[in-house]
């Protein structure tokens, strides 16, 4: 009998599989809003329960065993020290964002509310009509006569330095994997801090800055990305060999390189700064764990990037936003035919989804499905986070059309 984990690994390894594998929540880019999931829930039949809120910035629910069974979903996550794949009641407590959401979080403290109905977050803010959290506006004045503003290596190799994993939590960690193993069928998709190297093109400054420094100062990133990667390595030797046996995919970067109609940066710099030590990270983990597959999520109109995805020795890319950048999912999934895995794509997240009528739903998931799951190599969910507008009709049209779709 194929079990949900057989049915995820052999599509990652670009093997038949008796159905399209489904995923909910699996990483923080495939989950739903904590504010649509109760919908879901009363929707799907399902008693009522606090939604468990471990992504405090999106606002994303930790999905259900039930929920994931209602939508025949084949991957349990772990989120650090969180996993959906058994309760953890020690972690939870009540609060309830200020009478919007009966909801728990592992911190209640860490909230506080305005006058307003804003609630205050460290420097985030969530304002009474919003669903998320969000971050001080990056678009504060840059003086472009004077130097670019950077970290100082020297500061940043002393942070890697807390980041390297301890004897005590390599243990843990493993102990927390192994359990997690025993507890499921489902494929385990480990999002873990302490693994990868975390570069990314809107990193150490953000978007107005580090784009123009791989430009005007490739010397610096290089060593930049130098130590990350050494720093990642140590991590990767140090723990991979402890949970190689109970987890299967590993979150291994999250770096946004598209906009909605191009590229952030050029495929030269990519392949210049990025590129070299991708591969030797992603080379790393293969050595160690060789059914581990490595996961990236890039948003955005990434097209063109496919190729040194590829080259960068990652195993899946995620979340497959076809509607950026005027290619179709037919391009993308020839692009992809045969080399890399493609996680997400569902559907159009940003029109057919929020705008579209059920019927409208269905359609396109199953035009997407019956192309992105031809020559396996296909995971459904939605192209992002369902948002907290969705209604749940959606939501289960969603896995019930991809469910009936044969794989190819």
């Amino acid at each position: 009998m194929t079990t949900p984990r057989d049915r995820v690994m052999n599509a990652l390894n670009l093997l038949p599989t008796d159905r399209v594998p489904r995923d909910l929540g699996g990483m923080r880019s495939t989950g739903i809003s904590a504010f649509a999931y109760p919908h879901l829930v009363e929707a799907l039949g399902l008693p009522p329960r606090l939604t468990r809120i471990e992504d405090t910035g999106q606002m994303l629910a930790v999905p259900d065993r039930d929920v994931l069974d209602a939508l025949e979903c084949d991957v349990i996550a772990i989120y650090d020290d969180v996993t959906n794949a058994f309760d953890q009641p020690e972690l939870w407590h009540d609060y309830d964002f200020n009478g919007r959401l009966a909801a728990q979080v592992k911190y209640p403290e860490a909230f506080s509310v305005l006058p307003d109905g804003t609630i205050v977050q460290d420097r985030r803010r969530m304002v009474p009509a919003s669903y998320v959290f969000d971050e001080i506006h990056g678009g504060q004045p840059l003086d472009l006569s004077a130097d670019l503003p950077r970290p100082d290596l020297k500061q940043v190799k002393a942070s890697l330095e807390s980041w390297r994993l301890r004897d005590d939590q390599i243990m843990q960690k493993a102990s927390f994997c192994r359990r997690v193993r025993e507890s499921t069928d489902r494929a385990v998709f480990i999002n873990d801090g302490s693994l990868g190297a975390w570069m990314g093109i809107g990193n150490f400054g953000g978007l107005a800055i580090f784009p123009m420094l791989c430009v005007l100062e490739p010397d610096y990133v290089a060593e930049l990305h130098e130590l990350l990667t050494l720093a990642a390595l140590d991590n990767i030797r140090a723990l991979l060999p402890e949970i190689r046996d109970s987890v299967d995919i590993i979150m291994m970067a999250a770096d946004d390189w598209g906009t909605q109609a191009n590229l952030i940066a050029s495929p030269r710099v990519y392949r210049s700064l990025f590129l070299p030590y991708h591969q030797r990270i992603n080379a790393a983990v293969h050595e160690i764990a060789p059914d581990v597959k490595c996961f990236l999520h890039s948003c955005g109109a990434i097209y063109d990037l496919i190729d040194l995805v590829i080259d960068s020795g990652f195993d899946v890319l995620n979340p497959v936003q076809w509607s950026a950048g005027g290619h179709s999912y037919r391009e993308w999934k020839d692009k992809a035919r045969g080399r890399i895995a493609l996680w997400g794509g569902g559907v159009n997240a940003q029109v057919t989804l929020p705008l579209g009528t059920v019927t409208q739903v269905e359609e396109e998931v199953r035009d997407v499905v019956r192309v992105m799951s031809e020559d396996s190599g296909f995971v459904f969910c939605n192209i992002h986070n369902i948002l907290a507008e969705i209604t749940p009709d959606k939501v289960i049209a969603m896995y019930r059309t991809a469910g009936e779709v044969r794989a190819a």
